[in-house]
């Protein structure tokens, strides 16, 4: 029977993360067209509540990979050990929730079997025969993957058919998790891999030392552009964080510049948020920086060109300088 897996790693974690619950969301509703069995793959062992969560979402099997060079995050290694369970299992669809890991991770997994991959997914369909909604005619079931593209002003469609497996990479503000009609009861099965000759070809000297709150989680952010006009006045983003109980964040050119860390970048090549409240304050809204904050539900912007592509994403917006206005709502704030 064709299966459909949801992959993840567990290590450091005590259950799944929600974008892996956003994955199985869409991977049972995915298996029901393709009359598949859904199963989470844990690789580097099962974290101690992801079992029970699984079930709830639907999941009708669990996998786990566990050896002693999966304990920490390495690239050759992991793709290594999902290559090899790919080989064994065929699964018809792999999913990955689009983490920084699994950007690295997963194209290289579909290169080493063989397989097509799509990124920046947002939905799955099974269709079966003629696509109505492509220009290309397909005369054959097929899965269907849409993506978020041009930092997420638009929708693309693939048509994924003819091959033995699929990769695809969720953005993990895909769906809301949504619980089975009715849970299961899903088996859990070790799958041994022989990693005896794999080395890590990247050596980590130093990892980062994280402080405070990440961004990604954070449910309420402030963040700056080039509209603060000089490194110092970066404070003002920080203040305004700090009196709404939230994160700073930063586009590209500022963190580029120094104005700002690299864990502070909000954008396609930093972090993916998903917050409660965004304010924006000088930033232009290039497509780049939107795909790390359109799935914020509230979006406030701040910035002096009243023609800015920012105010196209924005609930509220205000035209002004936000050197002049960051201080404000700081004071408003702090009453």
């Amino acid at each position: 029977m064709p299966s459909v897996v949801v992959c993840t790693w567990s290590a450091g974690r005590d259950t799944l993360t929600g974008g892996d619950e956003e994955a199985l969301t869409i991977g049972r509703q995915v298996c029901a067209g393709l009359d598949a069995d859904l199963r989470l793959l844990a690789v580097g062992g099962l974290a101690d509540g992801a079992a029970g969560r699984a079930a709830e979402l639907g999941a009708q099997a669990i996998d786990t990979i566990d050896d002693a060079k999966l304990g920490e995050m390495s690239a050759d290694v992991y793709v290594e050990a999902l290559s090899q369970y790919c080989a064994a299992k065929k699964p018809e669809l792999v999913l990955f929730n689009q983490t920084f890991d699994a950007r690295l991770i997963a194209p290289r997994l579909a290169q080493r079997v063989h397989s097509g991959i799509v990124m920046n997914g947002v939905g799955l369909e099974a269709r079966a025969g003629l696509d109505p909604d492509t220009e290309h005619e397909i005369q054959e079931d097929h899965i269907a993957v849409t993506t978020s593209a041009f930092g997420g002003d638009t929708r693309t469609v693939y048509a994924l058919h003819g091959a033995e497996t699929y990769i695809v990479c969720l953005n993990d503000n895909a769906c809301l998790p949504e619980p089975a009609p009715s849970a299961t009861s899903p088996q859990t099965e070790s799958f041994t891999v022989d990693l005896s000759g794999v080395e890590e070809r990247v050596r980590v000297i130093e990892k980062p030392k994280a402080e405070g709150p990440k961004l990604e989680d954070a449910a309420i952010i402030v963040a700056g552009g080039r509209g603060l006009e000089e490194s110092g006045n970066f404070k003002l983003v920080q203040d305004l964080a700090d009196a709404l109980g939230g994160v700073a964040g930063a586009s590209r050119p500022i963190v580029d510049d120094g104005w700002a860390d690299a864990a502070q970048q909000v954008g396609l090549t930093g972090k993916i948020t998903k917050p409660a409240l965004y304010v924006a304050a000088g930033i232009s809204g290039a497509s780049q920086h939107m795909v790390g904050c359109s799935a914020a539900k509230t979006l406030v912007a701040i910035n002096t060109d009243s023609d800015a592509a920012i105010f196209k994403h924005a609930r509220f917006g205000i035209v002004g300088n936000c050197l002049e206005i960051l201080p404000e709502l700081t004071r408003a704030v702090k009453g």
